[in-house]
C-alpha cells in the first residue's frame, strides 16, 4: 500500500470521527462553537490531502500538504481545549487526540519529503 492511500485512509476515517465528535457535541452537551471549529479544520485535513494527490505540480502537491498539517495542528488545538474544558471525557479525548498525533507524524514526514525533493 502506497503512503499516500495510507494517509488517504487515515485522514478520511480522522474525518468522520471528527463528525461523530460534532454530532455529539452538538446534541449532548449543546456546545456550538468550538465543535464547528473542530469539525472545520478536522474535515479539511483529508480534503487538503486529496487536493494534494491530484495537485499539478509537485509545488501544489507541497503547498497542499503543509495546508493540511497545519489543518491537522489546528485540530489537535481545539481537541485540546474541549478536554480541557471538560467537553470531552478522557477515555474519548485519548483515543482521537492519538489519531490526530498520527496524522500529524505522517503529514510531517510527508512534508519535510517533499519539500527537500522540491529543493532538490
Amino acid at each position: 500500500m502506497k503512503l499516500d492511500n495510507v494517509i488517504v485512509d487515515k485522514s478520511k476515517a480522522f474525518a468522520l470521527r471528527v463528525v461523530k465528535l460534532y454530532k455529539y457535541l452538538q446534541a449532548e452537551k449543546k456546545e456550538f462553537v468550538l465543535s464547528k471549529q473542530v469539525l472545520r479544520c478536522g474535515t479539511s485535513i483529508g480534503a487538503n490531502i486529496k487536493e494534494a494527490i491530484r495537485g499539478q505540480s509537485r509545488a501544489d502537491f507541497s503547498a497542499k500538504m503543509n495546508i493540511a498539517l497545519k489543518e491537522a495542528s489546528e485540530t489537535e488545538y481545539w481537541l485540546e481545549l474541549l478536554h480541557e474544558s471538560d467537553y470531552i471525557e478522557e477515555a474519548h479525548f485519548s483515543s482521537i487526540y492519538q489519531d490526530c498525533q498520527e496524522l500529524l507524524k505522517l503529514l510531517t514526514a510527508i512534508v519535510k519529503t517533499s519539500s527537500s525533493n522540491y529543493n532538490s
